[in-house]
């Protein structure tokens, strides 16, 4: 009874002593905190000496961030509408996209244009459009992400800009490749097994590994760059602003549009950004032929006139129309689902107006 009675004691004396501690706490003044605006004002010694001044509540206490624009989006702000969504980072945006269009130009990040003629021996056209297609399905087998796949056939292109190979490879390039752009895009990629198994284990995963580390090397492990689907996002947010409501149908035809892009050799050569922005094009012309599928909005936050886009339009154009590519049945079997509206069903007319290639200022 009483090793309870001073256990109890303890126990209150310990409360008090908290309590009391509390106290001397909450009877400390308040600290200032310096206003954002003041602080450019201050030099190094004074900001360490200050701390924030609490921002009034409501509306009032909201503070914008003077945006800095690029020379290219002077006439046309594509981002303002955006202020109240953080996540979009409007402020910021037209800054962004402009260092990804640096980023796309430089050399260590773009495949040669004719790697199959200069370069390759052994691999052709088709063998490389069958890969990607097969890899289509290997994407959605393993339930990957988009951007997973166009760094896939990214990483595919500049390795075979730089290194022979025979046609016997060609998969295991293909599979090794999308085992990095999974580590690098997925939260959870596939194993090694994974990548060997769906090879129907031609392949073992030593060989896997070994592929993987010889494509890390040649491309000098420089693994980030923009892809179609990184300046398509833009694109078609910016071809919606006339439209009362998102059209979802749009967004999954230029989809399907870009993903049927990275089945031909000849899309190689163009510029990811470019071709984003012919997908967005073709896109607006399927679904309004009458109307001009280009406006200045798309030319001044893509930087493309429509006279620019006219070949890779009507490259695009003819796989859509199965003029290229018939037998690719992977890209147009995904999009005939009803989760994307079954868009590679929508017919396109067979001949795009020369007129809509022109200058629409």
């Amino acid at each position: 009874m009483a090793g309870q009675e001073n256990c109890v004691r303890v126990t209150r004396l310990a409360k008090k002593r908290a309590a009391e501690v509390m106290v001397q706490h909450l009877q400390q003044p308040n600290k200032k905190r310096v206003v954002l605006a003041e602080i450019q004002n201050l030099g190094t010694n004074q900001i360490e000496d200050k701390v924030f001044d609490s921002m009034p509540p409501g509306p009032k206490g909201k503070r914008k961030v003077k945006r800095s624009l690029s020379e290219k989006a002077k006439e046309l702000d594509v981002d303002a509408n955006l202020d109240d969504n953080p996540q979009m980072c409007s402020a910021y945006a037209s800054d962004i996209y402009d260092y990804l269009h640096h980023m796309e130009i430089e050399k260590k990040r773009r495949p040669l244009p004719n790697y199959l003629e200069k370069v390759q021996k052994d691999v052709t056209a088709n063998m490389r459009a069958v890969l990607v297609d097969w890899l289509v399905e290997v994407a959605e087998e393993y339930k990957l992400l988009s951007d997973t796949l166009y760094l896939t056939v990214s990483y595919i292109d500049r390795f075979l800009s730089v290194n022979v190979i025979p046609r016997q490879r060609l998969q295991l390039l293909g599979v090794s490749s999308m085992l990095i752009a999974a580590k690098y895009e997925e939260i959870k990629p596939p194993y090694v097994k994974d990548f060997s198994y769906i090879t129907a284990n031609t392949f073992t995963k030593k060989d896997v590994v070994k592929m993987e580390a010889s494509v890390l090397q040649s491309l000098k492990f420089e693994m980030g760059n923009p892809t179609t689907k990184t300046f398509l996002r833009r694109f078609a947010r910016v071809a919606q602003e006339d439209y009362k409501n998102p059209d979802l149908q749009l967004e999954f035809l230029s989809y399907y549009l870009a993903e049927l892009s990275l089945l031909d050799y000849n899309c190689v050569k163009f510029l990811p950004s470019l071709v984003a922005a012919a997908v967005i094009f073709l896109s607006r012309f399927t679904l309004q032929p009458k109307s001009h599928p280009w406006n200045l909005a798309l030319q001044s936050c893509s930087g493309y006139k429509g006279a620019d886009l006219k070949d890779c339009v009507l490259i695009i154009h003819d796989l859509q129309l199965s003029r290229r590519g018939s037998n690719l049945a992977a890209v147009r079997g995904k999009y005939k689902l009803h989760k994307f509206k079954c868009v590679s069903k929508l017919s396109s007319p067979s001949d795009i107006p020369d007129c809509f290639f022109e200058d629409t200022s």
